[in-house]
């Protein structure tokens, strides 16, 4: 997959593309279905197959006060559109207040039409996009007419072997995730959800407990699932996935008042210094909730059988 972050960086797209395009947070199952077809529809025209994304969610921008949080930083959703196969160039764009001003006619002047050279756009039939959400399915139309495009405006996409009617969208994924639900999470996703970070020093406490954690630093903006202990997986620098018992929570054993949620990760049969290394942690399965417990030995016995439910859980008991 070609990336491209400039349009000035668009040389030549063959005889044209076929393009989809959207914010692609989380790059779950629905979004991998709508990236087949538009593979398949640009291969029998023999044409590039292309996504339009931006660098943030447009909603950081022009609503930051209900933005909501990603399911995927920029690196990660690249990651992603790339392992589908399906995507010949990703044009990244910045959206900043410049291009949140810019008209949905210009949008499809500029990009789609000089740019991109698109010869079939591909979206959701309720896409809005461009100043003040100003463009739609029905303009595209009727710009394509004029412009040479046709458009697709697709209704609920279904995955075959899934359920009639199950909802493929980053927003329930957000739902499940608030309620801890990782496993639902998971299975519209297609994988475990995937929080990336810096591994930064702690108060060393799960040390002096015997279950030495690695302290997760990730930024503000990005999803977290609801607080409690979790079964998973951690990934640092060498990019070995290695079983981790994960706390996500704000330790009421020990502090009546924590600010913030802290997310550890106890990395099974691993003993080394992680500390300023990035890295990853994906949530399997929801152990139990976040729970105060009246003394230490109750908590280090009650951690010894997280660790033994997160070998269950992840295949190594």
């Amino acid at each position: 997959m070609r990336v491209v972050r400039n349009l000035e960086d668009v040389a030549h797209v063959s005889d044209g593309s076929v393009v989809t395009i959207g914010a692609y947070d989380g790059v779950h199952r629905g979004h991998q279905r709508v990236l087949h077809l538009v593979r398949e529809l640009a291969s029998s025209r023999g044409l590039d197959a292309a996504v339009v994304t931006f660098d943030r969610h447009p909603a950081q921008v022009v609503r930051p006060e209900s933005a909501p949080k990603l399911l995927t930083n920029l690196d990660q959703k690249l990651e992603l559109l790339d392992a589908t196969g399906d995507v010949d160039i990703c044009c990244v764009l910045t959206f900043d207040e410049q291009r949140s001003h810019e008209t949905a006619e210009e949008f499809v002047t500029e990009v789609l039409v000089e740019r991109l050279r698109a010869r079939l756009v591909v979206v959701g039939e309720d896409f809005h996009f461009g100043y003040k959400r100003g463009g739609n399915v029905p303009l595209l139309g009727r710009m394509g007419a004029e412009l040479g495009f046709e458009v697709i405006g697709l209704g609920l996409v279904a995955v075959e072997g899934d359920p009639v009617g199950t909802v493929y969208s980053s927003t329930r994924i957000r739902e499940l995730l608030a309620e801890g639900d990782v496993a639902a999470a998971a299975a519209l996703l297609g994988r475990p959800h995937e929080v990336r970070g810096t591994v930064v020093e702690g108060d060393r406490r799960g040390r002096t407990l015997g279950f030495p954690t690695a302290n997760l630093r990730v930024p503000g903006e990005i999803c977290l699932p609801a607080d409690g202990i979790y079964a998973g997986t951690f990934a640092a620098a060498d990019d070995v996935e290695r079983p981790a018992a994960i706390s996500l929570g704000r330790r009421p054993t020990f502090y009546d008042d924590a600010d913030a949620s802290l997310l550890e990760a106890y990395v099974l049969d691993f003993d080394g210094d992680l500390y300023g290394q990035p890295a990853k942690v994906r949530f399997v399965e929801r152990l139990r909730g976040e729970q105060r417990f009246d003394t230490v030995e109750d908590l280090v016995e009650q951690m010894g059988r997280d660790v033994e439910a997160t070998r269950r859980a992840v295949g190594t008991a």
